[in-house]
């Protein structure tokens, strides 16, 4: 049996094609998932690099750990999407396992803000009084 040019050539054409459009399905049917994780761990960067600028100065290599927390969990969110698409009774996975991330990084910023300056350290006990309220308030 002898394979033509096209037919060998056809194989991974159709094959990255097919992944393509499974991803962009992926993407597209979550992308308020991927925005929103997306969006907390830039904005935890930012006033983290904001602050880390005010005490010792830019470090290059503090600021690419942004980009790679940001790769890291977006693989993770795609990983966990798939396993929900595959396997029914699983929607609730990617809720479970990054709400949590998402509520810890929105802390990290809102501190990483008031280090920065941009909050006050009295409205940052304020907000955090609010978040545990039933430990009391700081006074």
């Amino acid at each position: 049996m002898k394979f033509s040019t096209i037919t060998l050539l056809a194989v991974p054409v159709v094959t990255a094609s097919f992944l393509c459009s499974y991803f962009l399905d992926i993407t597209m049917g979550n992308a308020e998932q991927y925005l929103g994780l997306i969006a907390v761990v830039f904005i935890d960067g930012f006033f983290g690099i904001a602050a880390g600028i005010k005490r010792e100065g830019f470090q290059t290599r503090k600021a690419v750990r942004v980009l790679q927390r940001a790769i890291g969990w977006i693989l993770l969110l795609t990983v966990i999407l798939m396993v929900e698409k595959g396997f029914a009774g699983t929607n609730w996975l990617s809720e479970a396992i990054i709400i949590p991330f998402i509520v810890l990084q929105l802390i990290s910023a809102l501190k990483n803000a008031s280090m920065a300056g941009f909050i006050k350290a009295e409205e940052l006990n304020k907000i955090l009084d609010r978040i545990d309220n039933h430990k009391g308030s700081r006074k």
